[in-house]
């Protein structure tokens, strides 16, 4: 229906540059932003981590893209992701910066097409232990192109899916925030132990600790959903996309089967990230990798709500840090190590409450539909508007205009005319 146009005929392309960082004060921490791969995360991207200076600008590749660039990660852990640049920014060379002719497509379109094209892009990577991207894989690749208003109505009905996943994501955000403001109302900072509670060690509460699978995961569907690093954030909530499926004897599945209140401690990690700390509190088949430790505790002893965010307050987050050991880069802290640490030990029925204000907060902030429920739909919708099927009646009442269009289109790209349009 809509040509398959490869990027370089309708986009220019471009990649930055790193300044040296042996004279950080002269090249780091001026007034450029500057965008790093790591920060592409499929989203708007209106301030960057680090910013540099003038003379970093003018003494490496680095360059300064405009405001509407689409950028694609090319290496690292983001490979294939993208964000909108909505400030005049400069890149690393992990970035591809992608700017559309706008007399053929809207910046928006083209991020929202890339976005559709992740799979794509991914199946493309090369290399060994850190695949990658180059610039020329993002240039072939071909995207649909519809004439410019039909462009326009697509994404607007795109915006509108993704801003009800935002408010989804704002809802996590704001329980983010709350939630440790009320574990140390309700039982006070573990440094200090201010109320008194009776001090124990976490393995007192436990009834196992064990290890997730090592069996490689897959891309293709087949078994159940495998749990893996990220699919737990640094705040501690589960994050279920982008996940992979793991096909294992019926034995091995109920060893390493999840169950509602097991605890996901993330045992190897770098040393920053390492005790990540989740709690499985969706009704979901699925098994843990072995990255992670799964924790199952006593009822009668605690409530896993409660040691779940005790794991996650300030006060642990410094302790696992200062207990991570291991290579640069790779980091661990094993069971033994993780039944031994101190603990506070409220009573049950303070630790109950606490769940049922957890509980009711998070059914406040959320949502009826779930974040996992949003991007399933996101992506669905996505897919039917790449594929012109969520604006066919639209398309069909601007057939006309659509025409004309299109034929200006096809002139410009060398293309065939719609066959409508053709003399």
């Amino acid at each position: 229906m809509w040509p398959l146009v490869a990027i370089s005929d309708f986009c220019q392309t471009s990649s930055g540059g790193t300044p040296k960082r042996g004279d950080a004060s002269s090249y780091y921490g001026g007034d450029i932003p500057w965008v790093k791969s790591g920060e592409l995360l499929d989203a708007p991207l209106r301030e960057t981590v680090e910013k540099i200076t003038d003379l970093a600008l003018r003494e490496s590749s680095a360059k300064i893209v405009p405001a509407g660039t689409v950028l694609v990660a090319m290496y690292g852990a983001t490979v294939g992701r993208t964000a909108l640049l909505e400030i005049d920014a400069a890149t690393n060379q992990a970035v591809c910066s992608v700017i559309p002719d706008k007399h053929l497509a809207s910046n928006r379109y083209v991020w929202y097409a890339l976005r559709a094209s992740y799979g794509d892009l991914i199946a493309k990577r090369v290399g060994g232990a850190q695949p990658n991207i180059s610039q020329q894989i993002v240039r072939s690749t071909k995207l649909p192109l519809p004439a410019l208003s039909e462009q326009a109505r697509i994404v607007e009905l795109l915006d509108e899916a993704d801003r009800l996943r935002r408010l989804s994501r704002e809802a996590d955000a704001k329980a983010t925030r709350i939630l440790p403001a009320l574990f140390l109302k309700m039982f006070g900072d573990p440094t200090t132990n201010s109320m008194g509670w009776p001090i124990g060690t976490l393995g007192d509460v436990l009834n196992a600790t064990e290890y997730g699978t090592s069996t490689r995961a897959s891309d293709d569907g087949s078994g159940l959903p495998l749990i893996r690093m990220g699919n737990v954030s640094y705040e501690g909530n589960l994050q279920l996309r982008d996940l992979k499926y793991v096909e294992l004897p019926e034995s091995e599945v109920a060893k390493f089967r999840l169950e509602r209140g097991d605890i996901l401690f993330n045992r190897t990690n770098s040393k920053e990230l390492v005790g990540k700390t989740g709690l499985w509190d969706v009704d979901m088949d699925a098994v843990l990798a072995s990255y992670f430790i799964r924790v199952r505790v006593n009822p009668e002893q605690a409530e896993p709500t409660f040691l779940w965010a005790f794991l996650n307050s300030a006060h642990m987050k410094r302790v696992l840090l200062a207990t991570a050991r291991g290579a640069i880069g790779q980091a661990n802290i094993n069971t033994s190590e993780l039944r031994a640490f101190p603990m506070y030990k409220p009573p049950l029925a303070v630790q109950r409450s606490f769940t049922e204000k957890v509980a009711a907060i998070r059914s406040t902030l959320q949502a009826s539909f779930t974040l996992k429920h949003l991007e399933d739909l996101f992506a669905l919708i996505l897919q039917r508007a790449l594929s012109g099927q969520l604006t066919a009646k639209w398309r069909e009442a601007h057939l006309k205009e659509l025409l004309a269009e299109m034929e200006v289109q096809a002139r410009q790209l060398n293309l065939p005319l719609p066959q409508e349009a053709a003399v």
